[in-house]
């Protein structure tokens, strides 16, 4: 005599609740992924320049400068050169940082705050 085999997988209640939770996560993703990617480009460019043979003995005017052009090719929007510290690392490499917020809008009057802190330093 064989025992008769139980069903075994997802109720349709579950089925919703999974859905309604994968949902929250791609749209949270879909609004926080444009704020780290932009991190990311920041924090390349800051790199670069720290890198950059040419701005090893370069004054703070021409950093910032050079931050401001490689900007706008990138389409940098979150900071400005003004906002950057500049300092000298113990090799003379310049060191780049910066440290802004993000605010991002989820919905409603519900927001997300992302405080960013890019840097040429090594890690």
């Amino acid at each position: 005599m064989s025992m008769p085999k139980q069903q075994a997988g997802v109720s349709f209640s579950g089925f919703i609740v999974l859905a309604f939770l994968l949902i929250v996560v791609v749209l949270f993703g879909f609004k926080l992924v444009p704020a780290y990617i932009e991190n990311a480009k920041i924090q390349h460019v800051f790199e670069e320049i720290s890198h950059d043979a040419t701005m090893q003995g370069a004054n703070m005017h021409d950093l910032l400068l050079s931050f401001d052009r490689r900007a706008s090719v990138e389409g940098i929007d979150a900071i400005r050169s003004s906002d950057i510290e500049v300092d000298k690392g113990q090799d003379g490499r310049p060191i780049l940082s910066a440290s802004y917020p993000v605010k991002v809008k989820v919905g409603g009057n519900v927001s997300l705050l992302i405080e960013f802190q890019p840097s040429s330093a090594g890690k």
